[in-house]
C-alpha cells in the first residue's frame, strides 16, 4: 500500500488508520504504485484557524474522498493543536473509509494500544462519567457501547493505581518454551525437542538472574508489589523444574508482602494437581488457565494439544488448589469458530465461577504459521468476532465481572479489543500496573523487557532495557566472557535513571 503526505501529517497514525481497513497491508516508498495496489493521499493545511483535512483513498481506479474542517483550540504549548490536526485527519480518513466500504470501526479513529487513557484524561478534566462516554462519541467517533467500555476500565485502574502502587515496582520472570505453537502466534517460545533440552541450563542462569534482580530492587528501596511468572507455558517445566523457579523467588523477595504472585499455567495439557501444589506451597496467588476455546476441531486446527476435557480436568485441579485466584482467556474470532461455539465455552466457562476471565480478539503476528497456510486471516470486519465481544461483555456482565483492563493490538480481528473482566477485589494488578506504566517493572530471562517507569512524575519518563530475545542467546550472553561487564552495565544505566 502507497502513502503520500501534504502538510504537517503524522506517517505511522496515518499507516495505522489504514490498517484499520486494510489489516496486514505492507507500506510501499515507491513513487508509483504497483497494479491494483491500494493508495492514501492526506493533505492538512491550516485555514482561518482551523485545520483542513482532505482524504483520498484509490481503490482499483476508484477514488474515495473525504474532508474535514476542525477549529484549533487556544493553547500556548501546542499540544492541542497537534491533536487537533490528528482529529481532522481521522475523520477525513473514515469519511473516505465509509465511502469505500460502508461501515465505521468501532473505537472510531482511535488507534493507540490503551483506549481508556482518554477516558482517564477526561476524569482528570473533572467530566462525568457520562460527559465522559458523550465526547469519545464526538471527538473520536468512538461507538457507544466502547465509549462506555472506556469510562468503566477508566474508573477502575483510578480506583486500584494508588500512591503506592506509583512508588513500587514489579518483576516478571520468563519461561519461553511451549508444548506446542499456536498457528497465530509468533511470540519467542520454542518447542522443539533440542530446544526444550535447554530447559535445565537456563533455570540455572535464570536463578542467578533472580538474585541479582533482587540485590538491585533492594540497593533502589523498592517495594516489589507484583511478581508475574510467564511465557511461553511456565508449566511445561517438570515438577522439579518449577519448584526450582519458585524457590529461587522466594529466597530473593518477600513473598509474603506481595499484592499478587502470578503463575502463567497456560496450557491445560501441561498443568496438573502436583505443579499446582508446588505453586502454592510457594506463595503463587494467581495462576491463568488458558483454553482459548472449547470447540475441540478449533483447538486441533489452531495447533493447541488439549482438548475441552483436559481444560474441564486442569481447571478443576486449579479450584481444589486453594489458589486465591484463577483466570481463563478465551479468543473471540478464532478460525472455524462460530458465535455459537463461542457463547457455548464463555457460558461453559462462567459457570465455573473463575475470578478472573480474559476475552481476547483473534490477532495474527507476523510470523504465525498460519500466514503460510492461504487462509484468510486478516479482517477489518468480523461479524461473528463482533457478535462473540458485545456477547461476553453483557454475559460476564450479567454474572457479576466487571471490566478492569484492556488493550488493543494492530491487524485485530475487526478492530477489536482485549478485556480482563474480574469479580470485585480479585483484579489482576500486574496487568494494570505493566499496560498502563504504573511503575518499572523489572524484567528477567530470555526476551523479558526491563520497563524503567520514573516515580517522580506519573510515568513521564520510561526506558527499556532488552535481555537477548532468544533462549540459545541469552545462556550464550550470560555464560559468555563479558557478562560482567554487560550486567554492570545494566545496573549502572537503572542507578543512574533512579538518581
Amino acid at each position: 500500500m502507497r502513502i503520500r503526505l501534504s502538510g504537517d501529517v503524522n506517517l505511522f497514525y496515518v499507516q495505522t488508520l489504514c490498517q484499520m481497513f486494510f489489516p496486514g497491508s505492507k507500506f510501499s516508498e515507491k513513487t508509483q504504485p504497483e497494479p491494483n495496489e491500494p493508495s492514501v493521499f492526506v493533505k492538512t493545511e491550516e485555514k482561518d484557524a482551523s485545520f483542513v483535512s482532505t482524504v483520498s483513498i484509490s481503490v482499483d481506479g476508484a477514488d474515495y474522498v473525504g474532508e474535514y474542517s476542525l477549529s484549533i483550540p487556544p493553547d500556548e504549548t501546542g499540544s492541542r493543536s497537534s491533536m487537533a490536526a490528528k482529529i481532522s485527519v481521522g475523520k477525513a480518513f473514515l469519511q473516505a473509509a465509509d465511502a469505500l466500504f460502508g461501515f465505521a470501526p468501532p473505537w472510531g479513529i482511535l488507534t493507540g494500544v490503551r483506549p481508556a487513557k482518554l477516558a482517564t484524561k477526561n476524569f482528570e478534566m473533572n467530566m462525568t462519567t457520562d460527559e465522559c462516554v458523550s465526547a469519545l462519541i464526538k471527538d473520536y467517533l468512538v461507538s457507544p457501547s466502547r465509549a462506555r467500555l472506556a469510562a468503566d476500565v477508566a474508573l477502575a485502574e483510578r480506583r486500584l493505581i494508588t500512591g503506592d502502587a506509583r512508588r513500587a515496582c514489579s518483576v516478571y520472570i520468563a519461561i519461553p518454551f511451549c508444548p506446542s505453537r499456536c498457528s497465530y502466534c509468533s511470540f519467542v517460545s520454542f518447542t522443539s525437542k533440542k530446544l526444550l533440552s535447554l530447559i535445565p541450563e537456563y533455570i540455572s542462569v535464570l536463578e542467578r538472574d533472580i538474585a541479582d534482580t533482587a540485590e538491585t530492587v533492594k540497593s533502589l528501596g523498592l517495594r516489589v508489589s507484583s511478581v508475574y511468572i510467564g511465557g511461553g507455558t511456565p508449566t511445561v517445566l517438570s515438577e522439579a523444574e518449577l519448584s526450582r523457579v519458585l524457590s529461587a523467588v522466594a529466597a530473593n523477595f518477600d513473598v509474603s508482602s506481595l499484592e499478587e504472585f502470578t503463575l502463567e499455567a497456560g496450557r491445560p495439557d501441561t498443568i496438573n494437581p502436583e505443579k499446582l501444589d508446588i505453586a502454592k506451597r510457594f506463595g503463587v496467588s494467581r495462576v491463568s488457565v488458558n483454553t482459548q476455546t472449547l470447540n475441540d476441531s478449533v483447538l486441533e486446527s489452531i495447533g493447541r494439544r488439549h482438548t475441552a476435557k483436559d481444560f474441564m480436568r486442569a481447571y478443576s485441579a486449579a479450584a481444589k488448589s486453594g489458589i486465591k485466584d484463577i483466570n481463563v482467556d478465551l479468543i473471540a474470532g478464532l478460525p472455524g469458530e462460530t458465535f455459537e461455539s463461542f457463547k457455548d465455552s464463555l457460558d461453559t466457562v462462567i459457570s465455573l465461577a473463575p475470578s478472573n476471565v480474559t476475552v481476547h480478539t483473534f490477532c495474527v503476528k507476523r510470523a504465525a504459521d498460519v500466514l503460510r497456510e492461504g487462509r484468510e486471516v486478516y479482517f477489518s470486519r468480523h461479524e461473528t468476532a463482533l457478535k462473540s465481544v458485545d456477547y461476553s461483555r453483557e454475559a460476564l456482565r450479567a454474572a457479576g465481572y466487571f471490566p478492569y483492563y484492556m488493550y488493543r493490538q494492530k491487524n485485530t480481528t475487526g478492530n477489536l479489543e482485549n478485556v480482563g473482566y474480574s469479580l470485585s477485589g480479585h483484579e489482576g494488578l500486574y496487568n494494570i500496573y505493566m499496560m498502563e506504566e504504573v511503575h518499572s517493572v523489572f524484567g528477567v530471562g530470555a526476551s523479558s523487557v526491563t520497563k524503567l517507569v520514573s516515580p517522580q512524575d506519573n510515568g513521564a519518563r520510561i526506558i527499556r532495557l532488552a535481555e537477548s530475545k532468544y533462549p540459545y542467546e541469552y545462556l550464550r550472553e550470560k555464560n559468555g566472557a563479558g557478562e560482567n561487564d554487560r550486567a554492570e552495565d545494566k545496573r549502572r544505566k537503572i542507578f543512574d535513571f533512579y538518581a
